[in-house]
């Protein structure tokens, strides 16, 4: 897997001011790499985020991941590559509140059409210490059981590309760094390449590399 970001411009229109957020980024990140994107808030980070998952357009420059340039492809081809290709660990857990945590592993792989069976999905919710509660849903487990679950839903598809915005946000410190543990346990794993948007420097540190949004740039 590969991502190559080149000479990235990104703004916005507010009002009768154009509001420059990205400006000439630039990144390379190799396969099962782990990078950690820090920066104040305001800087960019999220922008950077849906820039990469294909979620918003940029104004100039390029985004490739797998040699798949991302500005070649249609919104209904975006949709798909996204799907293929790339997992999703957000701050808020996103999971289906009435699908038990069995049913929210499967969906992603029913949207693709994927073959499955049943020890699979238990096996994935085992590696992240879930097949006890396979039968539960979201509003009956707590923070850190639904973080682990949206961890294991964001691997599901055996993505290349894993994308996590403030994955640990919304939990207590203590659950946050257990669940953290495991996030990094398995990425590595599995060698999924990861982007990690964290306002946590420690978190940062357990990251290959740390890399700051500044003034609508990348440094180190």
């Amino acid at each position: 897997m590969s991502l190559d970001i080149t000479n990235v411009v990104k703004s916005y229109r507010q009002g009768s001011e154009k509001l420059t957020i990205l400006k000439d980024l630039n990144l390379k990140v190799e396969t099962g790499e782990v990078v950690a994107i820090v920066g104040a808030s305001g800087s960019g980070k999220s922008t950077f985020l849906s820039l990469v998952a294909g979620l918003d357009s940029y104004d100039s420059g390029e985004i490739t991941i797998n040699n798949q340039r991302l500005s070649g492809l249609t919104k209904k081809q975006m949709t798909h590559f996204r799907a293929e290709t790339i997992g999703f660990v957000f701050q808020q857990f996103h999971l289906i509140s009435h699908l038990t945590a069995f049913e929210n592993l499967a969906l992603p792989l029913q949207i693709l059409d994927r073959q499955y069976d049943d020890q699979f999905i238990l096996q994935e919710l085992e590696n992240v210490g879930l097949r006890s509660r396979a039968e539960h849903k979201p509003t009956e487990m707590s923070g850190g059981e639904c973080q682990r679950l949206a961890l294991a839903r964001a691997l599901i598809t055996k993505p290349s590309l894993l994308l996590a915005d403030e994955p640990s946000g919304n939990l207590d410190s203590e659950t946050g760094q257990k669940v953290m543990s495991l996030f990094f346990a398995q990425v590595r794993k599995t060698k999924t390449t990861t982007l990690l948007v964290t306002h946590d420097l420690e978190l940062a540190k357990m990251c290959d590399r740390k890399l700051i949004l500044k003034q609508g740039q990348l440094c180190d």
